[in-house]
C-alpha cells in the first residue's frame, strides 16, 4: 500500500454534506418509492399486473450493472464531473418516468433512470470518506448510512401518502426540487478530483455485466414464472447458466488478465472482503423483513397504506438514534464490539417477530421495530468504516461500488428467498390445517356447529380463517430463518481487524 498523505481540510464540508445527503436519499427512495405504485399505474399506463413489474425490473437490472463501472468512470471523466452528471441524468430521467404515456417509455425511462442512479450512492460514500478525516469518518459513515437506509424503509410510505392524496405520476416528479438543489450544492462546492489515466476492460465488464444482470432477472422474474417450483421454467433456468457463466470467466479473467476490469489487490484486504461479506448479510436481513412487513400488516391485520407507513416508522427512529449514537463513539469503542451488539439487537428483534400472532396489538411491532432499526444502525455505521479503513484510497471508488453491488445483490437474493418461501409454506400450512377441518373433528363442532354441518358460508369463514393462520406460520417461520442467519454471523465479525489509530489517506492526493 502506498504511503497516504496528510489530510487536508475541504471547505464547506457541512454544506456538501447536505447536497451529498440529498442525492442519496433521492436514489435510496427511489428503490421502493415506486412499488405501492404500480396498481394504479396498470390502469393508467394500458399494462397488464404481470407486465407492469417491469417497471421495477428494469430499475433494478440497470443499476445494478452500472454499479461496478462507477470506478472506472469516476478516474476516466472525473469524480465530481460524474457526480453531477449521474444526479442530473437521474432527476431529469425521473421527471419523464411521471410523463411517460405507455408502459414502452415508463420502462425505458426507469431503465435510464437505474443508469445514471447506480453511480450516486459509491460517489457519495466515497467523497464522504474523502473530505473527513480518518477519526470522523464514522460520523461520515453513520450520515451516509441514514440516507441508504431510511430510503427504503420510508419509501413505500411517501408513495402510498403521494398516490393516495395526488398521482402517482408524484413519486417521480418529489424528486426534481431534490435533485436541482443537490446539484447546485454540489456543483458550487464539491471539490474537484484529478483524473487518472485507466483502461477500460471491455470483456472483464461485460462478463460480470452479464452475471449480474441475468441474477437480477432471475431473482425478480422467479415469481412472475413460478412462485412454487422456479426453475420449472426455461426462462429461469437459462438466466442461472448464464449468471454463472458471467460469473466464472469473470473471476477467471480478474486473476489472469494483464489490465482486468477490477485490481484483483483490492481483495487482499481483510477487512473489506470480510465487509463485504457482511454488507451481503445486512442486504438480505434490511429489505427482507422490508418486504414481508407491509404485506403482513396490510393482509391479516387489515392495515391501510398510511397506517402501515405510521407503524414502520418507529423502525426509522431508532436506526437514526443508533447512527448518531455510534458515530461519535466509534473512535472510543471496539468497532467489532459496535457489530456485535447490533447483530443481537437485530437478532432480539427478529425473534419477538416470530412470536407475532393475528390477535396481538401494535406494541410488538412498534417495539420489535425499534429495536431491529437500533440494531441496523449499530451494525452500518462500524461495519462501513471498518471495511474501508485498511483499504489503499486509491482502489476508494471501486471499493464503494462493490459494496453497493453487494448490499442491492444481498437484498434481492433475501426478498426472493422469503417471497418464495413464504408463498410455498402458507400452501403447505393451509393443507395441513385443513386436514382438521372435518365433520368428525369435536372442537369444529364446538367452534361453528354450521360449518361441520356443512353450511357453505360457515365453511368460507372457516377456510379464511385457516388463510389467516397459515399465512401468519409462514411469515412467522421467514423471521425465525432471518433470526438464524444473523445469530449464524455473529461469531464472523471477529475475522474484522481493528484499525490503527493514523492519518486517513484523504483526497490531498487527487484534489487540484
Amino acid at each position: 500500500m502506498s504511503t497516504p498523505e496528510p489530510f487536508r481540510e475541504v471547505p464547506h464540508r457541512g454544506l456538501i454534506t447536505v447536497a451529498l445527503m440529498l442525492a442519496t436519499i433521492m436514489q435510496a427512495l427511489d428503490t421502493t418509492i415506486a412499488n405501492v405504485a404500480l396498481p394504479t399505474m396498470t390502469g393508467d399506463l394500458g399494462a397488464s399486473p404481470d407486465n407492469i413489474n417491469w417497471v421495477l425490473t428494469s430499475y433494478i437490472v440497470a443499476a445494478a450493472i452500472m454499479t461496478p463501472v462507477t470506478g472506472w468512470l469516476a478516474d476516466r471523466f472525473g469524480r465530481k464531473e460524474l457526480f453531477l452528471t449521474a444526479v442530473v441524468g437521474f432527476t431529469i430521467f425521473s421527471m419523464l418516468c411521471g410523463l411517460a404515456w405507455s408502459l414502452e417509455t415508463m420502462v425505458l425511462f426507469r431503465l435510464m433512470q437505474g443508469v445514471f442512479g447506480a453511480a450516486i450512492v459509491p460517489l457519495s460514500q466515497t467523497f464522504l470518506l474523502d473530505i473527513n478525516p480518518r477519526e470522523r469518518h464514522g460520523q461520515a459513515m453513520a450520515i451516509s448510512g441514514a440516507g441508504i437506509m431510511l430510503g427504503p424503509i420510508l419509501g413505500p410510505t411517501l408513495g402510498g401518502w403521494l398516490t393516495e392524496n395526488f398521482n402517482w405520476r408524484w413519486v417521480f416528479f418529489i424528486n426534481l426540487p431534490v435533485g436541482i438543489i443537490a446539484f447546485l450544492g454540489m456543483a458550487a462546492y464539491l471539490p474537484a478530483v484529478a483524473r487518472r489515466i485507466r483502461s477500460f476492460d471491455f470483456f472483464g465488464f461485460a462478463m460480470l455485466s452479464l452475471g449480474v444482470g441475468a441474477l437480477q432477472l432471475m431473482l425478480d422474474r422467479g415469481g412472475e414464472v413460478d412462485w412454487f417450483d422456479w426453475f420449472s421454467s426455461v426462462e429461469i433456468w437459462i438466466e442461472l447458466g448464464l449468471s454463472i457463466t458471467g460469473f466464472w470467466v469473470f473471476i477467471i479473467h480478474t486473476l489472469t488478465a494483464e489490465q482486468p476490469f477490477i485490481d484483483p489487490k483490492i481483495f487482499l484486504d481483510r477487512n473489506f472482503v470480510t465487509g463485504l461479506a457482511f454488507i451481503f448479510v445486512m442486504g438480505v436481513l434490511i429489505l427482507a423483513s422490508m418486504a414481508l412487513l407491509p404485506p403482513m400488516l396490510s393482509t391479516i391485520f387489515g392495515y391501510p397504506t398510511l397506517t402501515i407507513g405510521i407503524v414502520l416508522g418507529p423502525r426509522g427512529v431508532g436506526t437514526m438514534i443508533a447512527m448518531l449514537v455510534v458515530g461519535r463513539i466509534m473512535h472510543k469503542v471496539d468497532a467489532r464490539i459496535l457489530v456485535v451488539i447490533g447483530f443481537m439487537l437485530t437478532a432480539q428483534s427478529l425473534y419477538t417477530m416470530s412470536s407475532f400472532s393475528p390477535q396481538m396489538d401494535n406494541w410488538l411491532i412498534l417495539s420489535s421495530g425499534v429495536i431491529q432499526g437500533l440494531g441496523m444502525g449499530m451494525v452500518f455505521v462500524p461495519l462501513s468504516t471498518v471495511a474501508f479503513a485498511t483499504l489503499d484510497a486509491r482502489f476508494r471508488t471501486d471499493a464503494t461500488a462493490l459494496f453497493s453491488l453487494v448490499r442491492n445483490l444481498g437484498s434481492s437474493i433475501g426478498v426472493s428467498v422469503v417471497t418464495v418461501l413464504l408463498v410455498r409454506n402458507t400452501q403447505v400450512n393451509h393443507a395441513e390445517l385443513s386436514a382438521y377441518i372435518n365433520p368428525f373433528n369435536p372442537n369444529l363442532w364446538a367452534a361453528s356447529p354450521a360449518a361441520a354441518g356443512g353450511d357453505p358460508t360457515a365453511l368460507s369463514q372457516v377456510d379464511g380463517m385457516v388463510n389467516i393462520q397459515a399465512m401468519m406460520i409462514s411469515y412467522v417461520n421467514d423471521f425465525k430463518l432471518l433470526m438464524m442467519m444473523t445469530l449464524i454471523a455473529i461469531p464472523f465479525v471477529f475475522l474484522l481487524r481493528k484499525p490503527k489509530a493514523g492519518p486517513a489517506a484523504g483526497p490531498a492526493a487527487h484534489m487540484d
